[in-house]
């Protein structure tokens, strides 16, 4: 009973390499490629937008740049590295790219200005703004991003063609779990808060070098 469950299940995880990466990038192709659009259509209402309508305003360094060069940086942005996703090429990459592009919005506007407690955090996770942020569905980009920066885009890409046409798809295969693995982990999430929470992604990234450098945790 046990190995007809165990080969089902392995037969599932095998099939999935094809489908969920799919499918997560069909609907971030989707979600950026439209937002992108939105903005090269229309008016930059990064310079429109009364400051106190926004919740922190763009983080540094981007708080330095002009408003124009921020409204151009997040539409081509979205534009290639949707259309990056939705090929599959240069997956990670992309995925990064769009991960950054979707914190920094969320700090601009989503995130709450001022908060004293996780309790008053958690009231922003709404879609409509009620004074305390309204960061739901940038956070959901953001947990959608994450496995694709983690795994890639799947055996449905142009990123595992070029795997399989330069001769590297057993590497790929192998299982790295070392401290350099377990400090990747620990750099995305500090990629990920720093722009919200300074302190937090420092910390997070304080502790990937630690990590990355210790010579025990290395094979």
């Amino acid at each position: 009973m046990f190995d007809s469950y165990d080969n089902i299940t392995a037969r599932l995880r095998a099939s999935g390499d094809y489908l969920w990466p799919l499918l997560l990038r069909l609907i971030m192709f989707w979600e950026f490629w439209e937002a992108g659009i939105g903005k090269l259509r229309g008016s930059n209402w990064f310079s429109d937008i009364p400051w106190a309508d926004w919740q922190k305003g763009f983080p540094w360094p981007f708080s330095v740049f002009p408003q124009d060069l921020n409204w151009q940086a997040a539409t081509w942005g979205e534009l290639v590295f949707s259309v990056m996703l939705l090929a599959g090429l240069f997956t990670r990459f992309a995925a990064v790219s769009l991960l950054v592009i979707t914190v920094v919005a969320t700090a601009a506007v989503h995130w709450p200005a001022e908060w004293g407690s996780l309790e008053e955090l958690w009231k922003g996770y709404v879609i409509t703004a009620k004074g305390a942020g309204n960061y739901k569905l940038p956070l959901l980009f953001v947990i959608m991003l994450i496995p694709l920066i983690f795994h890639g885009g799947g055996k449905l890409s142009l990123d595992h063609l070029l795997l399989k046409l330069t001769g590297r798809e057993s590497y790929t295969q192998d299982r790295m779990g070392d401290g350099i693995a377990a400090a990747l982990v620990f750099a995305i999430l500090g990629l990920t808060t720093v722009f919200l929470q300074p302190v937090w992604g420092i910390s997070f990234f304080a502790i990937a070098v630690i990590l990355g450098l210790t010579p025990s945790l290395r094979r």
